[in-house]
């Protein structure tokens, strides 16, 4: 393997030393740059842009031409594999993701089955090769995959942006069927991650979006039970180079060691956690990635220069901390402000470790 220009990521997951803080955005490509937005009209939908190859290592490369960022994430969306068991995923204008056929009869759980991703999503894998040979060894590639209960969510609900009555009601009625299916999810997710890392990943990400949304026990049997058994399945080496695993729950501060448990290498942290806070609960377990308010960036480069230094402080000397923010970038950010928080992440950094001795 050709050795990256940029492994910085790749270091701070593993806990080891780095000259700065790397950074990177959840959602860093999307429909705040103007360029994703014109390819995405090229493209003629969001599943079509997904789809293409061309288009996902075009709009995945768009925010490494802007910022200088340590790495790229593979722009796909976590319903891709709900879409490749049948469901009939669709966009609907202004009202998000929804499937035509959501999970709601026993036969159509019992029914469900794991897709080959080697053939199912074809698309994915060919992306990540793609994008991989464009990058050109610049920084690593994250790949990632919804977490099985968030997928379940989707696929139970038929939407995002519910109650979550059916599935909650399902997990306190039924909760044999909403095993079934999360044993299906988490099958098909190792499966889905293994063959992004085979062709090119060198991260491997789960986003249990809505796993905050449980009650703690629940949270434990539905979610992170399901997160462990990915991570056991994960292959930890390609081509002789280790692959990190992320795992973040959005609402999951209050689990953060039951998480660090899970056997990631580390932990994504929403912006309500105190990151020092965060540290001294997990302890070197594990690396933090986090944790800044998205809204932040809707204010001046000296407000955002501001929040970064206080993380940074929070976090403290040492290694195992991936600045990011503490859930997707807005829509809304103007460009200039993500290129703010970028250049503050890298220089606070540096200073700070230069002022340590490099510790």
């Amino acid at each position: 393997m050709t050795k990256l220009k940029n492994d910085t990521l790749l270091r701070a997951l593993l806990r080891q030393p780095a000259d700065y803080t790397p950074v990177w955005l959840m959602r860093q490509a999307g429909r705040y740059l103007p360029e994703y937005n014109q390819t995405r009209a090229r493209a003629g939908s969001f599943l079509d842009l997904c789809k293409n190859p061309d288009f996902a290592t075009e709009v995945t490369m768009q925010p490494l031409a802007r910022f200088p960022l340590d790495a790229a994430i593979l722009f796909s969306d976590i319903l891709t594999i709900p879409d490749a068991m049948g469901l009939g995923l669709y966009f609907a204008d202004g009202e998000g993701p929804k499937f035509e056929r959501p999970l709601r009869e026993e036969w159509e759980i019992r029914a469900l089955t794991v897709p080959d991703p080697w053939v199912h999503l074809r698309y994915v894998m060919d992306a990540v090769s793609q994008i991989r040979r464009t990058l050109d060894n610049s920084v690593p590639l994250i790949g990632f995959s919804g977490s099985p209960f968030t997928l379940a969510c989707y696929m139970v609900e038929g939407c995002g942006g519910t109650d979550f009555r059916q599935i909650k009601t399902m997990l306190y009625q039924r909760p044999d069927l909403l095993h079934h299916i999360l044993d299906i999810n988490a099958q098909a997710v190792t499966s889905y991650l293994n063959a992004q890392i085979e062709s090119g990943a060198q991260v491997a990400m789960i986003f249990d979006t809505w796993g905050g949304a449980l009650s703690h026990a629940a949270y434990q049997e539905f979610s992170l039970r399901y997160i462990g058994q990915i991570l056991a399945g994960l292959k930890r080496e390609q081509g002789g180079e280790r692959i990190p695993s992320i795992v973040f729950t959005k609402g999951g501060g209050l689990w953060l060691e039951s998480i660090a448990n899970s056997g990631c290498d580390a932990v994504g942290l929403d912006w309500t956690v105190n990151i020092g806070e965060a540290r001294r609960r997990v302890g070197d377990k594990v690396a933090l990635q986090g944790n800044l308010d998205p809204a932040v960036l809707f204010s001046t480069p000296e407000v955002i220069t501001a929040e970064v230094e206080k993380i940074l402080s929070s976090y403290g000397k040492g290694n195992g901390h991936v600045f990011n923010l503490g859930h997707g970038i807005s829509q809304f950010t103007p460009p200039e402000n993500a290129r703010t928080l970028v250049d503050a992440v890298h220089a606070i950094s540096r200073k700070q470790r230069q002022s340590d001795g490099g510790r």
